[in-house]
């Protein structure tokens, strides 16, 4: 269960998960399978490190483990705040794509917040560590950090703020932040360098968020996607796709990335069919098509990660080359 819940979000029946271990149900209540996109960040940060001589393995470690940690609380907290809001109730979208334990009766209110509470003061710990010995400076990025943590679900999202905070959070926070607390340096090449793959993050939360258009449009939500329409918002997801490949190129035509880096040109082979996903409207009904059908009600969702964690695989493929090269 351990690697599958690495993989997907898995569904589980009650007795099943009666059955599971602390760390499955840690996994699958944190959705752990997405927390790569975490992990992306946190060693983008690390080999930019590297190639700046400045690299710092303890502190790195401290960084994925912080940042980790971190987006797994607020997944936690995310359940626990649309809970309390009533916005998983009559079989809402969340519950179609994976166990909501709280929602479905698996565990009480009290166990849940005994997760996240561990969950936090995980990533707390990691973070207080990195604030003792890299300054003032990572403070501020703490306190950034845990305020997009706590309150990305209830205002951001409702506001179409969820989607801008995700670019930020997954790029200047982590990999530019994560860089400085690597260094001891602020580096704004770096921060800027960073969208480069935020965009992938943002691609997914856009996908997400399209696909239960609807039903939070009738919940009051007010996610980029529901004020933009279905139409504008899968386009906007494709704009951004085409902007983290042209980033991508013109930071190695000014110099900043080695050529070597055009390797993340090979994830044009899996583009094809995430372009047709995006390029028509959400069918009402499950498709017939395996692939498309897999990971049902996720579509767009499911698309935008799958293209993201191919891009962003070769990106750090790319950085290690770059490193050899050297």
């Amino acid at each position: 269960m351990w690697v599958k819940a690495l993989q997907v979000i898995p569904h589980v029946e009650r007795d099943e998960w009666e059955r599971l271990d602390v760390i499955s149900k840690w996994l699958i209540s944190t959705r752990a399978a997405v927390l790569i996109m975490t992990f992306i960040s946190a060693a983008i940060a690390g080999l930019l490190a590297l190639r700046a001589g400045e690299f710092n393995l303890v502190r790195w470690l401290m960084l994925v483990i912080g940042l980790i940690f971190a987006h797994a609380t607020n997944n936690l907290l995310n359940d626990l705040t649309d809970y309390s809001r009533g916005v998983d109730t009559d079989n809402y979208y969340r519950t179609q794509y994976g166990p909501q334990p709280l929602e479905q009766g698996l565990w009480s209110r009290k166990t849940h917040l005994l997760y996240a509470a561990v969950t936090g003061l995980i990533a707390l710990a990691a973070g207080a560590y990195l604030v003792a010995v890299s300054g003032i400076l990572a403070l501020w990025l703490l306190l950034a950090g845990a305020i997009f943590v706590l309150f990305y679900t209830y205002p951001l999202k409702y506001i179409g703020l969820g989607e801008l905070a995700v670019l930020l959070v997954w790029g200047p926070l982590m990999i530019g932040g994560g860089y400085y607390v690597i260094t001891g340096q602020w580096d704004w090449y770096v921060a800027l360098a960073s969208l480069a793959y935020a965009l992938g993050p943002t691609t997914v939360i856009f996908g997400k968020h399209i696909d239960k258009l609807q039903q939070d449009k009738e919940k009051g939500i007010r996610t980029l996607p529901v004020i933009l329409g279905e139409t504008r918002s899968r386009y906007v997801v494709l704009g951004m796709i085409a902007l983290q490949y042209l980033s991508v190129i013109t930071l190695v035509a000014v110099g900043y990335f080695s050529p070597v880096m055009l390797i993340v040109l090979l994830a044009w082979y899996y583009l094809p069919p995430v372009i047709r996903v995006f390029s028509q409207p959400r069918p009402t009904e499950k498709p017939q098509d395996a692939r498309l059908a897999a990971g049902w009600p996720l579509y767009f969702v499911a698309a935008a990660f799958y293209q993201n964690r191919s891009y962003g695989l070769l990106l750090l493929v790319g950085l290690i080359l770059q490193l050899f090269i050297r």
